[in-house]
């Protein structure tokens, strides 16, 4: 199949959204991009951080910390002792910033896999022995898998969906958007487990054991719901990114120095035995892998033997390994393509890599600065838990409470990105309520995972946010917050109309939400 066909094979409808979607859609974007530049941004909201935590610190809120139990209270973070403890730990604070060290690492491994050559023949492969028409929805399934490896779906999907759009003849920018919906919009789909499910499930059991001090909840409580949740993220997802998505994208010129030839339709028989010889180094690489943790006192376990679990080192070591599996195949295909003649153009590899990341670093260093500053002060606390209290006091129906806390996480979600943050503030206020009239923890569980994942991709708060920016600039360097945030609005509006509908219709139909002992689910 030629590069002409392959187009025709894969463009997705010419039809626009309706007027009025378009014309919002043009506003939010237009809006957006004349926010400053991220880094900007970040700095901004910092300095209103500062001030809102002084203004409000003077306020008694009266809400109860769930957790520890005392008074939660604003503080102030203009004070002189809290000003001189920003300077001296402004450099930790940027180098502990999580994202950071997993975006360099993983980076670091990918960037030899894609400059040696790898990843693209790899990529003509797939190509050649999947149907086009199906490339969006095996992105988002691939994305979604991708939880199972924490955030490494940040740091491999999304660019790599882009990558896959633009060798299939489309947009690249319709590949990152499909793949951050799955990746971080569907961050609650999942049919294999991973190692937030035993981390919601604490404090789901500890809340819940607040009314019932027997009552245990199964790590895997919900898999059964995730992984019907699957098929409906996808199918949202492949409807919306080529009826919605592209159609708009189709009048945004990719940069001329990011354009890829004809070249992407076929590689050099050379190029074809480079990559078999990689493929088998990632196979024995991945194969030495599983005979190193296959045995039960393996040290790559948890203490309990576990291999899911967060404490287990094998988890604690996923961006390593892929840093290993991307650049062992790289380095062996770089070598047997031609493309590496001495070890030093694998390290130049690295270093174009890394030279990608310097606006990224640059938003990471603003990025990790605000998060502190807004956990310091308390703010989103008081915010959650003053959402918890009001949606306790309306005293709804039990679908109208589910509905009504996805809404509330999702709204919450927009300034608070930690998922488990979050649930350990507002779990121990819910749970037991709902509990109170006959909605089970589990499914608590389940709404709220709904509404922190279908808000995800529309703050520019969360802190891979601006990694997608810059994602995205790789391709249209006039690629702003405003950019990001309209071509994923549909998505998180789509989840949003329907993944609680199918949540409600799943309860309704007294279906498991996963390993669970048998509740009794009442009908909304």
């Amino acid at each position: 199949m030629n590069t002409t066909e392959l187009n025709q094979a894969v463009a997705p409808t010419t039809a626009s959204p309706s007027p009025r979607i378009e014309r919002f859609l043009n506003a939010i974007e237009y809006a957006g991009n004349k926010l400053p530049d991220p880094a900007i941004l970040f700095l901004m909201a910092m300095i209103c951080v500062w001030i809102l935590s002084a203004l409000f610190s003077q306020f008694n809120f009266e809400l109860i910390h769930p957790a520890t139990g005392e008074a939660v209270q604003v503080s102030n973070l203009l004070t002189g002792e809290r000003l001189a403890d920003f300077l001296s730990s402004m450099v930790t604070t940027f180098t502990s910033f999580a994202p950071l060290g997993i975006v360099l690492v993983a980076m670091l491994g990918v960037g030899v896999a894609e400059q040696s050559g790898f990843i693209n023949t790899g990529l003509k492969k797939l190509l050649g022995v999947t149907s086009p028409r199906f490339l969006t929805p095996m992105l988002i399934l691939v994305a979604i898998v991708s939880h199972t490896a924490a955030d490494a779906g940040y740091v491999l999907v999304i660019p790599l969906g882009a990558i896959i759009f633009q060798a299939a003849g489309r947009h690249p920018l319709a590949g990152i958007a499909a793949a951050f919906a799955g990746v971080s919009g569907g961050f609650a789909a999942n049919f294999i487990p991973s190692g937030i499910d035993p981390l919601l499930q604490g404090f789901t059991q500890s809340a819940a054991q607040i009314l019932d001090p027997s009552y245990q909840v199964n790590p895997l409580s919900n898999l059964f719901f995730t992984g019907a949740s699957s098929l409906l993220i996808v199918l949202l997802g492949w409807y919306v990114t080529e009826k919605v998505v592209e159609p708009r994208l189709a009048r945004v010129e990719i940069d001329e120095e990011a354009r890829e030839g004809d070249s992407l339709s076929h590689y050099s028989a050379r190029e074809g035995r480079a990559f078999h010889w990689a493929l088998a180094s990632m196979v024995v690489g991945i194969g030495l892998l599983v005979l190193a943790a296959w045995p039960d006192d393996s040290p790559l376990r948890s203490p309990a033997g576990e291999l899911t679990a967060f404490s287990a080192p094998l988890m604690k070591s996923i961006v390593p390994l892929i840093f290993l599996l991307f650049v062992l195949p790289g380095v062996v295909y770089g070598f047997c393509s031609g493309k590496f003649k001495r070890g030093s153009d694998v390290i130049e590899a690295m270093s174009n890599t890394m030279n990608t990341m310097g606006s990224y670093m640059v938003m990471a260093f603003f990025c990790a600065l605000f998060i502190k500053a807004f956990a310091d002060s308390n703010l989103g606390a008081v915010i959650a838990l003053s959402g918890a209290d009001l949606l306790k006091s309306l005293q709804l129906s039990g679908g109208v409470t589910v509905v009504g806390l996805i809404f509330l996480v999702a709204l919450v979600n927009l300034i608070v990105g930690s998922a488990s943050a979050k649930w350990a503030l507002i779990g121990p206020v819910l749970v037991p309520m709902l509990m109170a009239v006959g909605i089970s923890p589990e499914l608590t569980q389940a709404a709220y995972r709904v509404g922190d994942s279908a808000s995800n991709i529309i703050t520019p708060l969360m802190v891979y946010f601006p990694l997608v920016v810059v994602y995205c600039q790789r391709y249209v360097k006039s690629t702003g917050v405003g950019t990001l945030v309209s071509m994923m609005l549909p998505y998180s509006v789509t989840f949003l109309a329907f993944w609680p509908l199918f949540l409600l219709a799943y309860w309704a139909l007294g279906f498991p939400l996963g390993l669970q002992a048998p509740y009794s689910y009442p009908a909304p």
